[in-house]
């Protein structure tokens, strides 16, 4: 049996990873109006290359992120911060978290008291919103904040 040239075998493994890394585009995103902040490149140069179980895709705007095919978590950095709110707030590793769940199972949760602020829509039957703000909160926890933190309900109606 004779056997494959060199040139067939590279040519059988350049087309199956053109084949692997074809199947997955890019994420079409918008960038933040701060999205240049200095401090968003120290978030998003360190973004995992997985995220919940599901592998990061590249995306067009600058300071943003994406993972799961199709996309099941997107990152914004860059986002103007939120003021108080009635919406939940909870605090993962040291970042507080405000949570819209008004599209539920998707939810978009919005750092809190963190200039410049950072945005994440996350699709929950896909991935656990514990997993995400876990190890996105290690990464967030880098902004500088501004002195503000989420009160319980209670706290901020009471007065």
């Amino acid at each position: 049996m004779p056997r494959p040239s060199r040139v067939a075998s590279a040519v059988l493994v350049l087309v199956a990873a053109v084949g692997v890394t074809g199947c997955s585009t890019t994420v079409s995103m918008d960038p933040a109006p701060d999205a240049n902040d200095p401090a968003c490149a120290e978030v998003t140069s360190r973004l995992p290359g997985s995220l919940a179980g599901e592998p990061r895709r590249w995306t067009d705007a600058q300071a943003t992120g994406a993972w799961g095919d199709p996309a099941a978590v997107l990152l914004t950095c860059g986002v103007e911060p939120i003021g108080p709110t009635t919406l939940p707030c909870q605090t993962v590793n040291g970042v507080d978290w405000v949570i819209d769940e008004s599209e539920a199972p998707r939810y978009r949760v919005t750092s809190f008291g963190r200039v410049p602020a950072v945005e994440v829509y996350l699709d929950n039957d896909v991935v656990s919103s514990a997993d995400v703000l876990d190890s996105l909160s290690v990464l967030v926890a880098r902004l500088p904040t501004d002195g503000a933190t989420c009160l319980a309900r209670e706290d901020a109606t009471a007065g």
